[in-house]
């Protein structure tokens, strides 16, 4: 699946079958469920979920914990908006699962 394939799946019910766990976070997110999305990548482990734990945190609009787990990812916070930053941790996972 590609970028367009994944924001046109943001128009279903639920998140398309066998998405990794932080893609799922991502759609939750996109969908208005940044709940969900925190408890799915509450459940993730490694630099990816941290990045996307950083993520959400920045758009709940607690810096302190989003630059706790950038430090934790190895990153930094963006200078980026947030549907930049969406997008680019959204293409980054996409391009994983298709190699």
């Amino acid at each position: 699946m590609d970028i367009n394939g994944f924001l046109q799946s943001l128009a279903a019910d639920s998140p398309p079958q066998g998405i990794s766990m932080l893609l799922q976070a991502l759609w939750h997110d996109a969908k208005g469920g940044w709940h969900r999305a925190h408890e799915i990548v509450q459940a993730a482990k490694g630099n990816e979920s941290a990045r996307v734990h950083a993520y959400l945190h920045r758009k709940e609009g607690d810096l302190d914990n989003a630059n706790y787990w950038h430090q934790r990812a190895g990153s930094t916070l963006p200078d980026t908006t947030l549907e930049q930053e969406w997008e680019t941790l959204a293409v980054t996972l996409l391009n994983k699962e298709t190699r």
